[in-house]
């Protein structure tokens, strides 16, 4: 049996796909939230196969697992305007509801969002092939998410609830929402990744349109009802369609306070011109990246092994965050291909369901096809893939593909891969991944592999300068959560981390007056009357 013909058998019948695995039916959604209702949708509807194929008599085919509504622009406006009305310049009931209650809000819709664990870690399997291990820690992880992002605000809540007296100024400084945000999540971790920022938006008092991703739509139907029934209506809006059809007019109509992305650069930079005031746009994007590592002839070759293993090929490669080109010292290349081709063979392929499981079919239909022509494009140009079968295709599956060596005159120098394929680039002198660096247009983080503290230590210097995160002897990675994760250049706009997401969506305000004894009677009158959600002391537990 030739390798190919292995790859078709990780490929099963209906019947044979495990029952604990099986979503309960086809999800065929029709209605979607909009102005605190769940809205009936009798329009057209997108399809959502499964990169899970399943053998029939006809052949492989991909398995259909639901529906949603392709809505049209009426609708997105329809959104847009209950955000807007919800927001109301500030005035709405929930940018101006005190932050406790607004916390107890997103308590209660946590809550809820457990209780449809089951079926959203399915979906998140399902819909984008991702090991049912990772869907289940992407799930708690959100969750986790969601808590440390309550207990942060928390203590920013507290800081706040003091008078600042400054040259006979006394002044209350709190955060303030900025108004109608705009949220568009990936689909390679389209929970996590989405609540990242949803959350945040949500917490600290703006008000929301939530597109879901293309791949990864169905996973959040379960949890409308808990977004209708926990927050006021207009607080949450969903958006469906085509995005080149409906966003647009929702950035020229100028009411999109902040716009947060994450995705590509090109999509980022042509919806911010579209924007007639694009100096009260706030834009938090995390955006390209093309992160390397540096495997240094003083560098640990396991570890670097192992961990470049983790970083290039962790959901198939399919992370922002992902190791995508590696440069090795030319004296020690021949022995980390060889190590790195070892490690890649160990790994387990099939079905996202399966055991121990770490690469699974790809989510997006023409990714395999995209994979075959940067492989054919470093071949022509003097590269080879150095690990058996690498490449080796079979419908949705693609098996990781080692390519050495690696030069500028190829695609997979330059552009971000985002799949399963490993380009290997040998150096001489630590100036020429550094110059890599420079002239690259990212800038989100780097690997370097060394265990000669001189040799990190002037890398390092150079390094933080050209991205934002600089791993030692580890892979790149966003985590852990309270870490601020962002990038330079093109790469990322803001910063996100649970205490930075939560000023991303806000403003500092503050309320400030003379201190004499009149004002000082005013301010005491309005504490202890409770008379401002704003203006307060009140110390929240």
């Amino acid at each position: 049996m030739n390798f190919t013909e292995q790859l078709e058998k990780i490929f099963i019948t209906e019947d044979e796909i495990p029952q604990e695995f099986k979503l309960p039916s086809e999800v065929h959604q029709r209605t979607y939230l909009s102005n605190g209702e769940m809205k009936q949708w009798d329009g057209a509807v997108h399809e959502v196969y499964s990169p899970v194929c399943v053998r029939t008599p006809e052949g492989l085919k991909r398995k259909l697992i639901g529906t949603y509504p392709v809505c049209t622009h009426t609708e997105a406006m329809e959104a847009l305007d209950a955000a807007v009305a919800a927001y109301d310049n500030g005035r709405g009931e929930w940018p101006t509801m005190g932050v406790a209650d607004r916390i107890s809000c997103v308590e209660d819709f946590t809550g809820k969002m457990i209780e449809q664990k089951n079926i959203v870690v399915k979906l998140i399997m399902w819909e984008i092939g991702k090991s049912y291990a990772d869907s289940v820690k992407e799930f708690d992880r959100t969750v986790e998410y969601i808590y440390a992002t309550i207990d942060a605000l928390k203590d920013i809540d507290r800081d706040s609830s003091r008078f600042d007296i400054e040259q006979g100024i006394v002044a209350q400084i709190r955060r303030s929402p900025l108004g109608v945000v705009l949220c568009m999540g990936p689909f390679n971790y389209p929970l996590n990744e989405t609540f990242t920022t949803l959350i945040p938006a949500i917490i600290m008092g703006n008000t929301l349109l939530f597109k879901p991703p293309k791949h990864g739509t169905l996973l959040h139907f379960p949890l409308l009802e808990a977004f209708k029934d926990c927050f006021p209506k207009g607080v949450v809006n969903t958006i469906y369609g085509r995005g080149n059809v409906i966003i647009p007019d929702l950035m020229k109509s100028g009411k999109i306070n902040v716009l947060t992305l994450i995705g590509s650069s090109k999509v980022a930079n042509e919806l911010k011109k579209l924007h007639p005031k694009i100096n009260r746009l706030r834009a938090i994007l995390g955006l390209d990246a093309k992160n390397a590592a540096i495997v240094t002839r003083n560098a640990d070759l396991k570890l670097a092994v192992q961990e470049t293993v983790l970083g290039s090929l962790s959901f198939n490669g399919q992370r922002c965050t992902a190791l995508k080109i590696i440069f090795v010292h030319k004296t020690i290349a021949d022995e980390f291909l060889q190590k790195l081709t070892e490690e890649v063979s160990k790994l387990k392929y099939g079905m996202p369901w399966e055991k121990g499981v770490s690469l699974t079919p790809l989510p997006e239909p023409n990714k395999p096809a995209y994979l075959k022509e940067c492989i054919d494009d470093a071949v022509e140009n003097g590269a080879s893939v150095v690990n058996e079968n690498g490449g080796a295709t079979v419908e949705s599956f693609f098996y990781p593909a080692i390519v050495y060596p690696v030069n500028s005159k190829m695609k997979l120098y330059r552009e971000e891969q985002f799949g399963p394929i490993i380009p290997v680039i040998p150096y001489e002198s630590m100036e020429e991944p550094i110059e890599y660096l420079i002239e690259s247009t990212h800038g989100q983080q780097v690997s370097i592999f060394s265990n000669d503290s001189n040799e990190i230590a002037s890398s390092i210097d150079v390094l933080v300068n050209q991205v934002s995160r600089v791993n030692i002897n580890a892979q790149c990675q966003r985590g852990p959560d309270v870490f601020p994760f962002t990038g330079r250049k093109d790469s990322a706009e803001g910063t996100l981390s649970v205490v930075d997401a939560l000023r991303s969506f806000s403003i500092r305000s503050l309320v400030a007056t003379k201190l004499n004894e009149n004002n000082k009677h005013l301010l005491n009158e309005i504490i202890s009357g409770e008379d401002s959600n704003f203006l307060s002391t009140k110390f929240i537990f």
